[in-house]
């Protein structure tokens, strides 16, 4: 059940647009398709691991667009966030816990692009390192009272990845294995 009315209206956009594009989850359905993100948190859930975007020039959970190999959105979510971050051993939750949709200007080269994000939690190891990869300026750990540039959106999927997490990630780590499964 979303947790929000906004969440519930994202979702039933979602699957309109996946009913009306059999290839929505793939870059090349435009003007919008689907990706998956994830906010990676600390194993006591007290900060949280960013991304300075390299094109976008702000502060981002780990995400990105899915790749025909990709399994499922919690697949994709997790390839991103271990790509992204360099930290291997990742926890991710089984579900998601938050629906966007936002312009993404860089993106297709047309600027009316538009990404139906998936985000997904995951814990990382205790004393995990992470590294800067090509698509990033940096990455850095944050305070979850002290996030950079706190748009209510990234405050709202920190909170929200917190209460899944709270609720428990499986120990192994296991997620959905299919795209149609992901369920929110």
């Amino acid at each position: 059940m979303p947790p929000t009315l906004d969440q519930a209206r994202l979702r039933e956009r979602y699957l309109a647009h996946l009913r009306a594009h059999p290839d929505g989850v793939y870059r090349s359905c435009v003007p919008d398709h689907l990706t998956a993100s994830c906010l990676v948190l600390s194993p006591e859930a007290d900060r949280v691991l960013l991304t300075l975007h390299a094109k976008a020039r702000r502060w981002f959970q780990f995400g990105g667009h899915l790749e025909a190999d990709d399994g499922s959105l919690a697949g994709a979510a997790g390839r991103e966030a271990r790509e992204e971050s360099g930290i291997a051993g990742l926890r991710l939750g089984p579900r998601p816990v938050q629906l966007a949709e936002h312009a993404v200007p860089f993106c297709g080269g047309t600027g009316r692009v538009h990404h139906l994000d998936v985000r997904f939690a995951a814990v990382a190891p205790a004393g995990a390192r992470p590294a800067v990869s090509e698509e990033s300026l940096d990455v850095r750990w944050w305070p979850v009272d002290a996030l950079p540039d706190p748009e209510p959106d990234l405050v709202e999927l920190v909170e929200l990845a917190r209460q899944s997490i709270s609720a428990g990630v499986p120990a192994d780590g296991s997620v959905d294995s299919s795209v149609g499964g992901a369920s929110t």
